[in-house]
């Protein structure tokens, strides 16, 4: 089995000040899918060249709720660089940042554990639902909702002006945007009345940072009811070859019974229609036809959706190949390799400047890793 076997040392620099930065990322779960292509993706990739880019593999959250799986936990860490790159998400551009290989993020989340109430932490909503749809019940780790901190470390420890995320997302930043006001109150001595835009300018040392959601903030899996979703077995794959996404879309539910029969554009079927589908014209003949019901079957717009995803997936297909197989996942390790030293460049930095605002400052620090 392939393992991490290197040593970095790291200078601490100075902050970039040429580009605002982003922070977000994935926790490792599968392969990633077209909800999440339109949800975030789609704008980490677009934003490379006028942002900093910093992409987050959450692996450690992936333990919250799968620690007797390290293995799928390793693979899936591996297997969704290769879906970033195949994305177009560029490692000559951003920074790909492996959550375990970065230990300030660690100490960044204790200390931030002070500064956010508990019951805040279990008000989350997305947390709830988690804990719901996971059916966790009482029988969750300590760890499962530390992640909600946890996750605002992975954030600040950048200090990211804006966080790409899937609509389902946002409430996890909120509570970020809440201890980074706290932080630089308490700590930085930032009026409590100043606009978030205005944190850093008046002298906090973390960015307020926004959510942004992509053009599509809830994407419908392939059951036509449900969010695409990897556990209830309704996506198309960005791997997935056009046999499968015709497949898959054919069996969209629509509830429309007739091709002569007026549909409801509203539907499943249309949303896949105005995300996939990027000629307004076509869109609005497509729209036009089926509202009247004149004589056009769901099946042929099926298909026709179809060969738009596949024409999307298909470069990211071919992108992915040099990355296939063992010699494969040597190459993703070597870029992790790479941007280990990066990113703890960066983190680092900011950990000694929180730390020297919380006058624990006692000395700045190399890091070596074996």
């Amino acid at each position: 089995m392939l393992r991490f076997f290197f040593r970095l040392r790291l200078d601490l620099g100075t902050m970039s000040t040429q580009k605002p930065r982003i922070l977000t990322g994935d926790t490792p779960t599968g392969q990633l899918h077209l909800g999440h292509w339109v949800g975030s993706l789609e704008n980490r990739v677009a934003l490379q060249d006028e942002y900093e880019c910093f992409f987050l593999i959450a692996n450690m959250h992936a333990f919250t709720t799968r620690a007797d799986k390290p293995e799928e936990i390793r693979r899936s860490t591996i297997d969704i660089v290769k879906d970033w790159i195949a994305c177009g998400m560029d490692p000559e551009r951003s920074t790909f940042v492996l959550q375990t290989e970065i230990p300030g993020i660690a100490e960044l989340t204790w200390y931030l554990a002070m500064l956010l109430p508990f019951n805040r932490v279990m008000r989350n909503p997305t947390l709830k639902t988690e804990l719901e749809t996971k059916g966790l019940g009482d029988n969750y780790s300590f760890g499962f909702p530390m992640y909600t901190v946890g996750q605002c470390a992975d954030i600040l420890l950048f200090r990211p002006e804006l966080v790409p995320v899937g609509e389902d997302q946002l409430a996890h930043i909120e509570p970020c945007r809440e201890v980074a006001r706290r932080f630089n109150q308490m700590y930085c001595g930032v009026n409590p009345h100043t606009e978030d835009e205005d944190y850093v300018k008046e002298g906090g040392l973390f960015p307020i940072p926004a959510g942004k959601v992509g053009r599509v903030a809830r994407l419908v899996g392939t059951d036509g009811v449900n969010k695409m979703s990897k556990s209830l077995n309704n996506t198309i794959l960005l791997t997935d070859t056009f046999k499968k996404i015709k497949k898959k879309m054919g069996g969209l539910y629509t509830g429309r019974t007739a091709m002569d029969e007026p549909g409801d554009i509203k539907n499943a079927l249309f949303d896949y229609v105005r995300a996939f589908i990027s000629d307004e014209d076509r869109v609005k003949a497509l729209e036009e036809a089926y509202s009247k019901g004149d004589n056009i079957g769901d099946g042929h717009i099926k298909v026709e959706i179809a060969e738009h995803i596949d024409k999307l997936l298909e470069p990211m297909r071919e992108r992915r190949l040099p990355f296939e197989g063992e010699a494969g996942d040597a190459k993703i390790l070597e870029i992790l390799r790479e941007h280990t030293k990066r990113a703890n460049n960066a983190a680092e930095e900011t950990l000694y400047l929180a730390k020297e605002a919380m006058q624990l400052d006692f000395g700045k620090r190399n890091l070596s890793f074996d």
